[in-house]
């Protein structure tokens, strides 16, 4: 599997407001760093959170779920994405008005209460 960095242009997304309907733009990087914590894990994983990332991601990215919530303040990474013991964390910032770029900052996994991103603990 071949893996990139880079803007990659993957949705749009209406959203229901009082005015009708907003179309937002969301414009998905992952970073060299992401990719090398990708490289990581096994090709079964990086295969199911690559995925993972383009189902989840595009569709409402801002809006917390079971498997996706914002993380404290202070936290390095401003949101999370569950996926199993991996953890997918992701920033979205917004670029433009109604144009938002989410980058997928780094990719780890969940052993009891502590999380490993290249085989490291790291504290949220």
């Amino acid at each position: 599997m071949v893996f990139y960095a880079g803007a990659l242009e993957l949705c749009c997304m209406l959203l229901q407001s009082g005015l009708g309907l907003i179309l937002m733009k969301f414009t998905l990087e992952i970073t060299e760093a992401a990719i090398e914590d990708l490289q990581y894990l096994d090709k079964s994983a990086q295969v199911m959170i690559l995925d993972e990332i383009e189902r989840q991601l595009v569709s409402q990215p801002l809006q917390e779920t079971r498997n996706r919530k914002p993380l404290r303040l202070g936290s390095q990474f401003q949101w999370e994405l569950r996926l199993g013991k991996y953890r997918i964390f992701y920033d979205v910032l917004e670029e433009t008005e109604g144009a938002y770029l989410m980058s997928v900052v780094s990719v780890g996994y969940k052993e009891r209460n502590k999380v490993y991103i290249r085989g490291r603990e790291i504290n949220l």
